[in-house]
């Protein structure tokens, strides 16, 4: 059983990647795009981290996984607010 949730919510997941990917490649503008990637990305990888929190062994390695998905979102959060504040600045939005 563990092994067919882990099976589904990955390749929720990877959905997830694809779909920000597709949004990186078709949305016309630099806030957009990055609007799509970080959302998208974001709930892909904590997809990911519940299947693969379905594998381990100790409580140690599930908070490790959450941890580095706590660091995703606010390494991303933060790269996509330095990323808008520059284009904006810059007036390369396109």
């Amino acid at each position: 059983m563990a092994d067919l949730a882990t099976y589904a919510l990955t390749a929720i997941g990877l959905v997830f990647f694809v779909a920000g990917t597709a949004g990186l490649i078709r949305f016309p503008d630099t806030f957009s795009r990055l609007h799509a990637l970080t959302k998208a990305d974001n709930l892909g990888l904590g997809f990911i981290v519940m299947g693969i929190g379905f594998q381990t062994e100790r409580w140690s390695q599930l908070a490790v996984l959450l941890l580095i998905w706590a660091l995703a979102l606010l390494a991303a959060g933060t790269v996509a607010q330095l990323v808008a504040r520059a284009a904006l600045t810059t007036g390369k939005d396109e």
